[in-house]
């Protein structure tokens, strides 16, 4: 049984490869160092459930892209963009979503594993105590029940 396994490693492995990724985590969000500014652009992965179904099973997991929103000193001359990156934050971290999806829509693995559904895509700004921006997208992951009764 190596399902568990199987999904976090092709994750990670594909952020890695992005970018506009500099460090990729795993569990409690709470336990990761959100002060430390050297590993950001961070995504943090989260298995929130798994439901059993007959032959397969169903991973429910919510991936978190994000980026330190730096904010200029200087007055605030554009209403629409404001003094700060956070429209820039917000696009390269959806693309970060967006290429690990396309990883499980049409990547190797699309035989042992596959999203089940639509992801929803959701937006965060000053969710953490740096000025963070980016994105959780939460997917459900089907892949084979290979346990056995013995």
């Amino acid at each position: 049984m190596t399902g568990y396994y199987n999904i976090l490693t092709t994750i990670k492995e594909q952020l890695e490869l992005d970018t506009f990724v500099n460090t990729v985590t795993e569990g409690d969000i709470f336990e990761v160092d959100l002060s430390k500014q050297t590993i950001f652009p961070l995504s943090h992965i989260m298995v929130n459930n798994v439901t059993r179904e007959s032959s397969v099973l169903r991973f429910n997991v919510t991936v978190m892209c994000m980026d330190i929103v730096d904010k200029s000193k200087e007055e605030t001359t554009n209403i629409f963009r404001g003094n700060d990156n956070e429209q820039d934050v917000l696009n390269t971290q959806l693309a970060v979503v967006l290429r690990m999806l396309e990883i499980f829509d049409r990547g190797e693995n699309v035989i042992t594993f596959r999203i089940d559904g639509d992801p929803t895509i959701e937006p965060f700004t000053e969710r953490f105590e740096n000025y963070l921006a980016g994105w959780a997208v939460t997917f459900d992951i089907l892949i084979p029940n290979d346990m056995t009764i013995c």
